[in-house]
C-alpha cells in the first residue's frame, strides 16, 4: 500500500505541473469573481501545505522559507501579500524538487502513528493520502479558474 502512495504522489504532482506549465503570469495573478485566491496562490499553497504535512515545515524542514506559511498557508490570500513573493517559475521549480524528496520517503514510515491525530488521521500514510487529495482538489480549482480567466 505504501508504494501506491508514492506512485499517487508522482501521478498527481506530474499532472499538477503539466497543468500549470502553460499559465502565464497575468493569468496566474488574476482573481476571477467568486474565487478567494489566484492560481499563483494555489501553486504556492500546494507546495507549502505538502511541505507541512510531509516534511514538518517550519520546525523540521528547511527546504522552503518559513515566510511561505504567511503567504500560502491556510487562511491567507494574495490581497494581504507584501514584500517579495516568489514567482510562479520559482514555485514550480520547488514543486519539482519537492517531488524528488517525496519519492525518497521510506515506505515503512507510512505506517508510523502520528504524535497527535490530525482531522481524524492517525498515521503518516493517512496524512500522505490527505496531502495527495489536497493537491488534486487544488488542481481542480486551478483548472476551473484558468478556464474562467481565459474565457474573459
Amino acid at each position: 500500500m505504501s508504494e501506491i502512495l508514492l506512485k499517487q504522489f508522482e501521478l498527481t504532482r506530474r499532472n499538477f505541473l503539466k497543468n500549470i506549465a502553460s499559465i502565464d503570469q497575468a493569468t496566474a495573478d488574476a482573481q476571477p469573481n467568486g474565487f478567494n485566491n489566484t492560481i499563483h496562490w494555489h501553486i504556492g499553497h500546494v507546495l507549502t501545505v505538502t511541505e507541512q504535512f510531509m516534511f514538518g515545515l517550519p520546525k523540521k524542514s528547511t527546504n522552503l522559507p518559513e515566510l511561505y506559511i504567511q503567504l500560502f498557508g491556510n487562511g491567507t490570500k494574495p490581497a494581504d501579500w507584501s514584500g517579495k513573493v516568489p514567482s510562479v517559475e520559482e514555485l514550480t521549480a520547488q514543486l519539482q524538487e519537492q517531488l524528488s524528496r517525496l519519492k525518497e520517503i521510506e515506505v515503512s514510515s507510512f505506517n508510523q502513528t502520528l504524535n497527535k491525530p490530525f482531522h481524524g488521521l492517525e498515521t503518516f500514510g493517512e496524512l500522505a493520502g490527505m496531502a495527495i487529495f489536497h493537491e488534486a482538489n487544488h488542481l481542480g480549482q486551478i483548472q476551473a479558474m484558468k478556464k474562467l480567466i481565459l474565457a474573459q
